[in-house]
């Protein structure tokens, strides 16, 4: 098929050139090869394309309909190439994505359609999902990832940034129930903890020496919904680990108060994931700019 493609470029540039000298001196190739490569294509089609003469070189019937078709198939691909280039240029298309679903709604989804809104050729389709996708097998353009990521061949990763975790819990909660000084203290406290696939989940409080504490917290509600233990806490039914993009307007309303805010919290790492490919399509490039862009100020307290 190249070699197809080439025999066809080298014919309308002949036609276009009226001589196989003009031709081989655009092509930057000698006037044989150019000779050479005419009689192939004429021997594989069986037919003559060019009347030759010592002093002119004319299309024969059958070379003026080949040349007419050779014509618009070329156009075609130019025009191809030049609407790939303006992609490269403006923003459009449709752009999946799949994320978390509280993350997703809170954090992700507002950059992204502010995205869509400055650039109106850019069409979002986003999935809200807690469990992991195969972003090759589903066809997502972008997925966001929540700690540490496993191997993976075949996708590229970027930091978002980090996802800090903080305790919490309601200005008079803390009134009734005082406010713990140390991590020992916190056992004594009532908890709203969380479970995810069965599990409750510990408390992980950073140490001085680097390494993590875990805290099994007594608890008071148990749920498998953040935004549930977020609510919780809020009303004032105890102490939660919650991370800061959740709860930052009610941190910032007074509704809750950080508990042990001297210990600072623990990250974990976010992380935008697209398929690996020759070219990163603008749209990816532009989505995940916006992302470690506007995420961080999102993310903290």
């Amino acid at each position: 098929m190249i070699d197809r493609l080439s025999g066809i470029s080298v014919f309308v540039t002949v036609v276009e050139a009226g001589s196989f000298a003009l031709a081989a001196n655009r092509l930057h190739l000698s006037r044989s090869a150019v000779g050479k490569t005419i009689a192939r294509l004429e021997q594989r089609l069986g037919v003559r394309l060019f009347h030759r003469t010592t002093r002119s070189l004319n299309l024969t019937d059958d070379g003026v309909l080949f040349y007419e078709r050779c014509l618009r198939a070329l156009v075609e691909i130019r025009t191809a190439e030049a609407l790939l280039e303006n992609g490269k240029q403006q923003v459009s298309g449709r752009l999946r994505v799949s994320m978390p679903v509280l993350f997703g709604r809170l954090c992700i989804a507002p950059v992204l359609t502010t995205l869509a809104r400055e650039h109106p050729g850019l069409e979002l389709d986003l999935s809200f999902s807690d469990r992991v996708v195969n972003v090759v097998e589903e066809g997502f353009d972008l997925a966001i990832r929540n700690g540490p990521l496993p191997d993976s061949t075949g996708l590229v990763a970027r930091r978002l940034g980090d996802n800090r975790m903080t305790l919490c819990a309601a200005p008079d909660y803390l009134a009734r129930c005082g406010l713990p000084s140390n991590v020992e203290e916190l056992v004594q406290h009532d908890a709203i903890s969380y479970r995810r696939t069965g599990v409750i989940r510990s408390w992980l409080i950073p140490q001085a020496d680097g390494t993590v504490r875990e805290v099994i917290p007594k608890t008071r509600l148990l749920m498998d919904d953040l935004q549930a233990i977020a609510d919780a806490a809020v009303a004032g039914f105890g102490i939660a680990w919650l991370p800061c993009w959740l709860i930052r307007e009610s941190l910032l309303k007074g509704e809750l108060r950080r508990v042990l805010s001297e210990i600072p919290g623990i990250n974990f790492e976010m992380h935008a994931i697209w398929p690996q490919t020759p070219h990163l399509p603008l749209k990816v490039r532009l989505a995940v700019d916006a992302l470690v862009s506007q995420l961080p100020s999102r993310m903290v307290f």
